[in-house]
């Protein structure tokens, strides 16, 4: 029975002299020179030689090793070299199966000792991790991969019909530009954070019937997991319900793939909704993974907030 592997990084199949993002469904574009291992330690054999036969017997079994190793990276390149990049994007990192010992299996090179923790959502690819406040929860059977945290309890939309949430927030990979400074990207994205959720759904369907108008609330510097980021924050009102605030936050991850992350926060104005202040509460909260002490807080250009 075959397994799937959790996200981390593993040797690139299409290139095994770098190592590769596995997101834990799928290949993804970033990719890193593998870390140097550590040399072994060398012995040196007693001058009256009653090591030599123990030093000979791990010089054999070392070298069987290596032999060993240089058969299988020989053969993985051989076959893909019949492939083409396609089928090399598709395939995944080999997991050992229960029993097997022809070949050790790759283990993500950066563990999260958070992932089991009911406090905080872990996301693994940007290498952070977000607070669970009360009335918020990890997202479970979630249509968009891009949603980390959510209010658990949903309502009819006012508009088209749908079911809406109160709160959410998603955490996107920077990979489509080539800006980065955290300030431009927080003021290009905050439209389309406001169009995700109060303008269009997934599907194109209208559940507030768009955004009527929108101002700035809130927009400024603001410390994140340890980096310097932006934040740009906007009170939008809609043709049906009460409106709410969205929130784009952009800042450099210092752990996983190491690329610009946006963080989009977005809270309903009307009742059932979580307070306005979780939203920077979450921003403080957001850490490295596996991090304690980088936390976060908002910058002395920070505007006044409604």
């Amino acid at each position: 029975m075959s397994m799937t592997p959790p996200p981390g990084w593993y040797r690139d199949p299409s290139y095994p002299l770098v190592e590769r993002w596995w997101d834990g469904t799928a290949w993804t574009d970033h990719r890193r020179q593998p870390e140097v291992p550590q040399q072994p330690l060398v012995q040196t054999p007693p001058a009256d030689g009653s090591g030599s036969g123990r030093a000979k017997a791990v010089a054999l079994v070392t070298a069987a090793v290596v032999l060993v190793a240089a058969i299988v990276t020989g053969a993985v390149l051989l076959r893909q070299d019949d492939g083409d990049d396609e089928t090399a994007a598709r395939t995944t990192p080999a997991t050992a199966s229960p029993g097997r010992t022809d070949g050790p299996s790759p283990s993500p090179s950066a563990p999260s000792p958070s992932a089991g923790d009911p406090s905080v959502v872990v996301d693994e690819l940007n290498g952070i991790t977000f607070p669970v406040l009360d009335g918020w929860a990890k997202p479970q059977y979630a249509a968009d991969h891009d949603m980390v945290l959510s209010t658990p309890r949903t309502y009819d939309c006012p508009g088209d019909p749908g079911l809406c949430r109160h709160g959410r927030v998603d955490s996107l990979t920077v990979t489509a530009t080539d800006e980065t400074s955290p300030k431009a990207l927080a003021e290009g994205d905050i439209e389309d954070a406001a169009d995700s959720v109060y303008g269009h759904d997934l599907v194109g369907s209208r559940p507030f019937h768009g955004i009527t108008s929108h101002r700035v609330v809130k927009s400024g510097s603001v410390a994140v997991a340890g980096r310097a980021g932006y934040l740009v924050r906007w009170k939008v009102r809609t043709g049906a319900g009460p409106g709410g605030w969205v929130e784009s936050l952009a800042f450099q991850s210092s752990t996983g793939s190491q690329s610009l992350v946006i963080v989009r926060l977005a809270v309903d104005a009307g009742a059932g909704a979580p307070p306005l202040s979780d939203m920077d509460k979450i921003t403080a909260g957001i850490r490295p993974v596996g991090g304690k002490g980088a936390g976060g807080g908002v910058g002395s250009s920070i505007g006044p907030s409604e």
